[in-house]
């Protein structure tokens, strides 16, 4: 943590758009430490494919697996657009493990690449193209998606210890060599990204998915960002990723800036578990106190304001209860809020609140509603800040979305922000947010003085703020 006696001046990192905002003087800065990028992030990967952790390498399974069976086929599971992935270019991880595959003796046409998107909607065929290498698809490998609503393209695969009847994408049950892949990152219900997780919630059927996204499973307090140990979601995704586990994983770690930071290969397991250790040393954030203001973004990963709940989360950690709240995102997806399901649940928490909500989805009349795990998490972010003090800002929303967001309604001086470019937009709401809330909590004698104690989280929803020794119950939602 530093605090600046001068007006600061912090870029950040919104989707594809560097923002720079302008901040107080006295504002708290709190940090990650400091995060060293890979110098050579091709070499790392082909070391880590040739020296896997709890495996042999991959193109060694690859035999294996052929001599087994010469007509064998191989998955490689990948992430879909709302996770920041590299599958392409220098640090791209995708076309290493096709390169391994085919070294292995796989032919092209036994090889194929599946995006795990659980329930987010579905990539578009542009969408595929502009994110994948285009060495895969030059070698005829078959892309497809995921289709969680569509049972045809599952199958069972048994049932979890809580009685959960779990399906799976047929394709993958079948292969005879998985992989998985992905970005191991905090997570705000399972603690961290990756590994299991490509599996669950990744590739699982929506009837399967409700227990992991359960209200009961995300009202626990370990429910969230770096908890593993008795963290109930991850242990019921570990539990799921167990019953079709993958021969292989290949994950990595990034900075806020999407630089990769880490490369681990090798024991579905163990080689996540090695990723985790890195992202605790390099994600964790040192803190002592609470705030009466928090700034952050929705940084790389918030496309839409589904996603940017994972911002809101993080930030309210530090939060007083009843404090001001001011996230900001680029929100590029084609609809900028999400889905049809999670905009009436925001309307529904809008209208009765987080309490009634966390009862109503709790009550055993309730049918589960597709996204209603993110309006949880919306819930419990309002827990602790009212919706008149939660300031949310994106180029993209529009007027009559926000209406229907759990925040404070835009004023009159917003509609002058339209004539700015996007980048200016996000600023100048900030300066404007940062003004009204450090007047309405002096006006409300919060702190005693005249100006709130105030925060800013460079990293936005990367660096998590945590004490110096870990107590849930006081900062976890």
């Amino acid at each position: 943590m530093r605090i600046s006696s001068e007006p600061v001046r912090a870029v950040i990192s919104l989707t594809s758009m560097p923002v720079e905002l302008r901040l107080p003087a006295g504002i708290a800065i709190l940090e990650q430490p400091r995060i060293e990028s890979l110098c050579d992030v091709e070499s790392a990967i082909l070391r880590a494919l040739a020296e896997p952790i709890g495996t042999p390498p991959l193109y060694e399974l690859a035999r294996q697996k052929l001599a087994a069976r010469p007509g064998a086929s191989a998955v490689i599971v990948v992430s879909d657009n709302t996770r920041p992935v590299p599958y392409k270019g220098p640090p791209g991880i995708l076309w290493p493990l096709v390169g391994q595959l085919l070294r292995g003796g796989f032919p092209p046409n036994r090889i194929s690449v599946l995006v795990a998107g659980g329930t987010h909607r579905r990539m578009t065929d542009a969408e595929i193209g502009a994110m994948f290498d285009e060495r895969v698809h030059q070698a005829g490998i078959a892309i497809r998606c995921h289709d969680a609503f569509d049972p045809s393209a599952l199958a069972y695969l048994g049932t979890t210890r809580t009685a959960t009847d779990v399906t799976i994408e047929r394709g993958y049950l079948e292969a005879d060599l998985r992989i998985l892949t992905g970005l191991v990152e905090s997570h705000l219900m399972a603690g961290a990204s990756g590994g299991r997780k490509s599996i669950c919630p990744g590739i699982l059927g929506i009837d399967s998915i409700r227990e992991f996204h359960g209200p009961m499973t995300l009202a626990d307090p370990r429910s969230t960002d770096l908890v593993m140990a008795g963290n109930p979601c991850h242990e019921l995704s570990l539990e799921i990723a167990r019953m079709a586990p993958a021969d292989f994983i290949l994950n990595i770690t990034a900075g806020e800036d999407g630089a990769v930071t880490g490369v681990f290969a090798g024991d579905m397991e163990r080689a996540h578990e090695a990723a985790v250790e890195h992202l605790h040393s390099v994600a964790a954030i040192p803190i002592r106190e609470a705030y009466d203001l928090v700034v952050t973004h929705a940084g790389r990963v918030g496309v839409n304001h589904y996603q940017a709940a994972k911002a809101a989360v993080v930030a309210t950690r530090i939060l007083r209860p009843g404090g001001h709240l001011i996230l900001v995102a680029n929100t590029v997806d084609p609809d900028p809020v999400g889905s049809e399901d999670y905009r009436a649940l925001l309307i529904r928490l809008r209208q009765i609140g987080p309490h009634a909500f966390r009862r109503l989805i709790s009550s055993p009349d309730w049918t589960f509603v597709h996204d209603q795990w993110e309006v949880q998490m919306w819930a419990k972010v309002l827990q602790r800040v009212p919706p008149e003090n939660l300031f949310y800002f994106s180029p993209q929303t529009t007027p009559s979305q926000y209406a229907n967001l759990p925040c404070r309604k835009p004023g009159p001086w917003m509609a002058a922000l339209t004539k700015l470019p996007p980048e200016r937009q996000i600023a100048a709401f900030v300066s404007r947010a940062l003004k009204t809330a450090t007047d309405l909590a002096a006006t409300k004698g919060r702190t005693g003085s005249a100006s709130p104690r105030a925060a800013f989280l460079p990293a936005g929803p990367c660096g998590i703020p945590c004490p110096p020794r870990e107590n849930v119950a006081d900062y976890c939602l």
